[in-house]
This record gives C-alpha cells, structure tokens and sequence, in this order.
C-alpha cells in the first residue's frame, strides 16, 4: 500500500481535497496527480487530541485494517483518512460500513 509522505502533497491535499465523513472516519480524497501516475496513495491522519501515542497508533492501524477489506487503495485517487475519537473503539463493520458510505459520497467509488 503506498502512502503520501511529502508534507508539500499533504498540504495540497488538505487543501484542494473534497471532504467526506461518517461515523467514526472522515475522508480528504483528490485525483492522483498525473505524473504520479494511475496507482492510488492514501495517507493516515490521527491527531494528538485522539489521545496519546498508544490510542493514535490503534487508530492508523484500525483505519489501515478497513482500508485492505475495502478495496483500497483506489486508483487513481489519493485519500487521506482523519480518525475520529471513536475510531479506534468501533466494531470492524461499523467502521467498513462508514469509510464505502464516505468513498461514495466523495465520488471515489460507485455503488
């Protein structure tokens, strides 16, 4: 799974990027810049108000896990996951169920 590393992507992202959300996960997607190509990049977002290191770690890791049984990631796309305070505690489903509705909101997948 490749991620978004440079903090000058990161940046446009976050700032070019179309927001979606629901339940315990939001999403900042945007196509792939061309010349990267057609691969799809994401990138795990969990700030320190999550809690200490402990807590973030379980929710990149948990937001990873979704991500592989989802499909992810998708080509062409570039997305960025934001947990939420109830993302490292919610069922498997719950959260899977919440990150297809967020990528279909935000147009990365169809129905």
């Amino acid at each position: 799974m490749e991620t978004i590393k440079s903090p000058r992507e990161i940046d446009i992202l976050f700032r070019q990027g179309r927001r979606a959300s629901s339940g315990a996960i939001a999403l900042i997607v945007k196509p792939t810049p061309e010349a990267r190509g057609q691969s799809g990049r994401v990138l795990f977002v969990a700030g320190r108000r999550l809690g200490g290191a402990v807590e973030r770690n379980r929710c990149k890791r948990v937001m990873r896990e979704a991500v592989r049984r989802c499909g992810g990631p998708w080509s062409a796309w570039d997305v960025a996951l934001v947990a939420r305070p109830s993302t490292g505690h919610v069922s498997a489903d719950e959260l899977d169920r919440g990150l297809v509705e967020s990528l279909k909101r935000a147009g990365v997948v169809s129905e």
